[in-house]
C-alpha cells in the first residue's frame, strides 16, 4: 500500500508554510521574468546592468527574501 502525503494530514501552520511559499515563488519568477522584459531605458532608470538583471533572472524560483515567507 503506497502512502501519499494528502492537504489534510499536515498541520495547519504547515499548511499555511506551503502556501506562502509558493505564492512567493511564483511572485519571484514572475518579476523576474518582467524584469528580463524591461526596455533599456526602464533598466537604466532602476540602475541595472544586463548583468544584474541576467543574474536575478538565472535564480530558481523558490530562491526568496525570507521576508516573503512571514
Amino acid at each position: 500500500m503506497a502512502t501519499t502525503l494528502s492537504h489534510a494530514s499536515l498541520p495547519a501552520s504547515r499548511r499555511h508554510s506551503l502556501t506562502a511559499f509558493a505564492r512567493a515563488a511564483i511572485t519571484a519568477w514572475r518579476q523576474r521574468r518582467a524584469l528580463e522584459r524591461l526596455d533599456v531605458h526602464a533598466r537604466r532608470d532602476l540602475g541595472l546592468t544586463e548583468a544584474d538583471i541576467a543574474r536575478e533572472a538565472r535564480r530558481p524560483a523558490w530562491d526568496v527574501p525570507q521576508a516573503w515567507l512571514l
